[in-house]
Formats: structure tokens, sequence, C-alpha cells
């Protein structure tokens, strides 16, 4: 099973313009830098979304591609969902969910077929492009925010992925097993933490 080069995904983080970070939260910079912050430092998104990545990495060819891009697709109609005022029920909830399914899906190394996966997939990136959707009206500039939040996706998508590439040997597979463990615990504490609130 061939998956991403490492050099390559290494040369990619790279090449990130680490300057852009000094901007303030103005105009198009801003409002870009606020949409791609605003996954990364949300934990319980990034839990899902290398959860993705590695699930991706896991199941292997086609869903190495396939679920990366299910995911930020659907997740654009929830962040319109979002902008549009449509209310969606316990999207908080839901999403704490999404680390917690993904991470056991991984940990449990189920194999469902590709199609099964995608749906999963799909149902949880609704609910977080609403979460991004609901602030997408107040950022600097929408557009740059949801460009901004699309590429912080992708990343941790490509994080994800890199990561899993390890499931090329058996020790390997033990880790991304682990790590898809991790993920789910971090889910429950996601949840516990929003209930408690």
């Amino acid at each position: 099973m061939k998956l991403l080069n490492p050099k390559a995904f290494i040369s990619m983080l790279l090449m990130m313009p680490v300057l852009a970070f000094a901007h303030s939260e103005q105009g198009i910079a801003g409002g870009f830098i606020s949409g791609f912050t605003h996954p990364i430092f949300g934990w319980d998104h990034v839990a899902a979304m290398v959860a993705v990545g590695l699930w991706g990495a896991f199941l292997g060819m086609p869903a190495l591609w396939l679920l990366p891009v299910v995911f930020p697709v659907v997740m654009a109609v929830g962040g319109a969902l979002g902008v549009l005022g449509i209310d969606l029920p316990h999207v908080e909830t839901v999403i704490a969910a999404s680390a917690i399914v993904l991470g056991a899906c991984i940990a449990a190394a189920l194999r469902p077929p590709l199609w099964v996966a995608a749906i999963v997939v799909a149902a949880f990136a609704i609910f977080h492009g609403h979460a991004h959707g609901t602030e997408l009206p107040d950022a600097a500039n929408p557009f740059a925010f949801a460009g901004g939040f699309v590429l912080g996706t992708g990343l941790m998508h490509i994080a994800g992925i890199a990561i899993g590439y390890l499931v090329r040997w058996q020790w390997g597979v033990k880790i991304v097993r682990g790590l898809g463990a991790v993920i789910a615990f971090a889910g429950v504490g996601f949840l516990l933490g929003f209930l408690a609130a």
C-alpha cells in the first residue's frame, strides 16, 4: 500500500508562511488567520480531523484520499447551515462524539465498506462545519475565514495520513490503533467537559 511520502509532508509544513501569524485580526489576513486557527486550537476538532486522516490511512486506498475529501466538502454544507442560522441539535455533543467514534473505529481496526466509512465521516463533518459556520458571519472577512478553516482542516487530515503511514509496518499498526484509542478517550474527556459546563 503506497501512502504519502513523509519527506513531502515535512516539506509542505516547512513551506507554510510562519510570518503570516504576525498579522492582526483585521482584513483578509486577519480573517484567514482566524479561520485557520479556529479548528487548530479547538482540540475536539483536532482530534476528529486527525482521526479522519488516520482512519483513511488505516483503511488504505481509496479511503486514504476519499475520507479526507468527503470531510471538508460536507463540512462546507454544515458551514452554510451555520451561516444561514439553521439550527442543528447538540452540535458540541456530536463534535465530541465524533472523536469517540472515529478513534474507536481506528482502535478496533474496523474496516467497514467504503460507503459506510464515508457516511460516518460525512455525518460528523456536518456538525464540525456548522460550528465553524456559526462564527463565519462575525469574521473580519468571511471568505478568508472560510479559506483558512478549510486549509487548517486539510492540514490536520494530512497530519493524520502522515502518522497513518506507519501502518506499512506491523509495529506501526499497533501505534496507529493506540492513537485511535487515545483520540477516543480524549473525546470522552471533551464530552464530559462539555456536559459539566
